[in-house]
């Protein structure tokens, strides 16, 4: 109750705020629209916009469960072989270093203008900080716990299985509950650069038409629902930890 109740200042001050620039500096609705009238737009625009942040929900849907999926998969093979860290390492580094930018065209000129290619998007982002959280908790592992598994005789599937990864898993957490927070990034980049739906797309068609309360509702949609995005995994990372 505390929680929802600092939420709900943190929200009325900040439109407080907006509406005061927005006296103070007098500024016309088509640069920064008051908030009564994007509220105004959003209810008017409901059906619509409802029907882009469904499709852009989707894609990070998919792209956070694929993503993700891969990203511990990986993190348990890596901790598996050490060639394969000392091969795959280099890689992951580089594939971050690219700029996301440079690669949805790409995607989008392989996968097309549909829904996989912003999923594929919203995984690349996802995957890196999956994997690399994953993988710290697996190699940190207490020397203790190892050394008691070698002296019992455990086989090196049982020490990862029942030992390793349900120590490594608040780190998981960790790593879920930042793929929360980049995945729209993916997802919305992959309309902007080329799409027919989503809140991403929506937000350029306002944008090209000058309906800026429009753009500013799709915007703020895409925070709240970013900000719902994370609680769900805030909640299964806290679940995850605790198991």
């Amino acid at each position: 109750m505390r929680r929802a109740s600092r939420i709900a200042a943190v929200v009325l001050t900040l439109l407080a705020l907006w509406q005061g620039i927005v006296w103070l500096t007098g500024l016309p609705p088509f640069i920064l629209p008051p908030p009564l009238q994007v509220a105004q737009t959003f209810w008017a625009s409901r059906a619509l916009i409802g029907e882009h942040a469904l499709v852009t929900l989707t894609e990070i849907a998919i792209g956070f469960v694929i993503g993700a999926g891969l990203g511990a998969v990986t993190a348990i093979w890596l901790a598996f072989s050490a060639s394969a860290r000392l091969l795959l390492g280099p890689v992951l580094v580089f594939s971050q270093a690219l700029p996301v930018f440079a690669l949805a065209p790409i995607l989008t000129l392989w996968l097309g203008y549909g829904l996989w290619s912003k999923i594929a998007m919203a995984v690349l982002i996802i995957y890196f900080p999956v994997t690399t959280n994953f993988l710290d908790g697996l190699m940190r592992t207490p020397a203790g716990y190892l050394d008691l598994a070698r002296t019992m005789g455990a086989s090196r599937p049982r020490v990862m299985f029942h030992l390793r990864i349900p120590a490594a898993l608040p780190s998981l957490a960790s790593g879920l509950k930042l793929a929360a927070v980049y995945a729209p990034i993916g997802a919305v980049i992959g309309e902007w650069v080329g799409s027919s739906q989503g809140l991403g797309y929506l937000m350029l068609l306002a944008n090209g038409r000058a309906k800026t309360d429009l753009m500013f509702a799709a915007m703020l949609t895409l925070g709240v629902m970013s900000i719902l995005i994370y609680l769900a995994a805030d909640a299964l990372a806290r679940r995850v930890g605790r198991d």
